[in-house]
């Protein structure tokens, strides 16, 4: 008698160790997804905040060239500081005249003030 509640103590408690793990095992998968859902979306805001600055740090640059100048369109503003980031990405000018469907001569004129602005900077600075 006293062999078979042993037994039967000693399965109960295999029994609720079991239960135990699986329970514990499904509540650190819940908060695995909770951790990847937040890091995913604090990578998106810092994207999103990385843009917006690049944005601010053209549109001052294009402020600072055109001071004293009347404000340009806000069309041609985006294009202008779609073809600065292009430049200062690295891209050419021809490949830079493709993205913006305008001619290779339309493209240096426009970004003139502000590759040549560059160029004298550093040769004062040499």
């Amino acid at each position: 008698m006293m062999g078979w509640i042993i037994a039967i103590l000693f399965g109960a408690a295999v029994l609720l160790l079991i239960i135990s793990l699986i329970k514990t095992t499904q509540s650190n998968s819940k908060l695995e997804q909770q951790i990847e859902h937040v890091s995913i979306s604090v990578l998106n805001e810092v994207h999103e905040l990385e843009k917006q600055l690049r944005n601010m740090q053209l549109d001052a640059e294009i402020t600072a060239q055109q001071a004293g100048a009347a404000p340009a369109a806000s069309n041609e503003r985006l294009m202008l500081r779609e073809m600065i980031d292009l430049q200062k990405r690295g891209y050419s000018v021809e490949s830079i005249a493709a993205q913006t469907k305008l001619k290779p001569n339309e493209v240096e004129h426009m970004l003139a003030p502000y590759v040549s602005g560059k160029g004298e900077r550093g040769l004062v600075a040499q």
